[in-house]
């Protein structure tokens, strides 16, 4: 049989795999290559980056629930002067596409850091995490406001020619409006989703177990929303689509190709698991020896064939 193609295209970015590391789950991929091989996975996404550094929340930040995990690391990340002064140099020494998770609390630093990291040539696509509290608007989420979402993709879109992508929250009516407005205004792909909305308590001091009292639910709880939030914006919009949530296994990634994912995102598995991703790629492959597929990517939004 011939070799078998795993590539995938998210717009104009052809990945080897549709595996890619998820933000805020690997770092800056130093700790991770230990585990898996950069070099043989679909593309890795950095740690959230804010214009300035950020100390994010006080511990605790992490915490275990049933079939998951919440975290409010509170954006904690090192900056942009320095993600491109000392985290750049080794992610350069890999052959992976890089793409950048942008956080911010105004629409002007979200283009500000788009700008800056363009201008450095040192990236091929931009994640736009609109899950952030804006500053302006009394500190309501940018990601609950449509047309919020559509002023950022249009500013960012103006400042850069890479490949740009917003990460769509759930915790919204109707997702596929928001990927409506980022089509609308020039962005090239979206991400579904973000962690959920979750919370837990001691039972016995009756206090929070995170020390922000909320934090983002994510891991296999949240995979029927986020694959339900994926065909939602692949039946309603033509927009490339990067799944996430809850993928533990190679049989999840499937899944989320077959409701119209061209690629996915891993996150909590890489805390059980940080060799899991190289080993999912070579799974993939098994299993279109397996059902006599030579290219992968025939099987996205394959629910739509009758």
């Amino acid at each position: 049989m011939n070799k078998i193609d795993l590539s995938v295209n998210i717009g104009s970015l052809k990945l080897r795999n549709p595996v890619i590391l998820a933000s805020g789950t690997v770092g800056y991929g130093d700790e991770i290559s230990e585990f898996t091989d950069l070099n043989t996975i679909g593309g890795i996404v950095t740690k959230s980056l804010s214009l300035k550094p950020r100390k994010g929340n006080p511990p605790q930040r992490i915490v275990e629930t049933h079939a998951g995990m919440l975290n409010a690391i509170g954006l904690a990340n090192v900056g942009v002067e320095e993600f491109v002064k000392s985290k750049i140099p080794f992610l350069n020494t890999f052959d992976v596409p890089l793409i950048c998770n942008i956080a911010a609390s105004t629409i002007e630093e979200y283009v500000e850091c788009t700008k800056i990291l363009t201008a450095e040539n040192i990236i091929d696509a931009f994640e736009i995490n609109v899950s952030c509290p804006n500053v302006k608007e009394g500190g309501l989420e940018f990601g609950n406001d449509v047309k919020a979402v559509g002023r950022i993709t249009e500013k960012v879109r103006a400042v850069t020619d890479k490949l740009l992508i917003l990460k769509l929250s759930p915790n919204v009516s109707y997702i596929s409006h928001f990927a409506e407005v980022v089509k609308k205004e020039g962005g090239d792909a979206v991400s579904a989703i973000n962690s959920l909305v979750g919370t837990a308590f001691d039972i016995y001091d009756f206090k929070p177990k995170i020390s922000n009292i909320n934090g983002g639910l994510s891991g296999p709880a949240i995979k029927p929303i986020a694959l339900a939030k994926v065909l939602e914006i692949s039946r309603k919009v033509d927009i490339p689509i990067i799944g996430i949530g809850g993928i533990m296994n190679w049989k999840d990634v499937i899944e989320f190709m077959i409701v119209g994912a061209s690629a996915i995102q891993i996150g909590t598995l890489n805390f059980i698991d940080p060799a899991a991703p190289g080993k999912i790629v070579k799974e993939l492959e098994d299993y279109c020896i397996q059902v006599g597929i030579k290219n992968l990517s025939e099987i996205i939004a394959s629910y739509l064939i009758e």
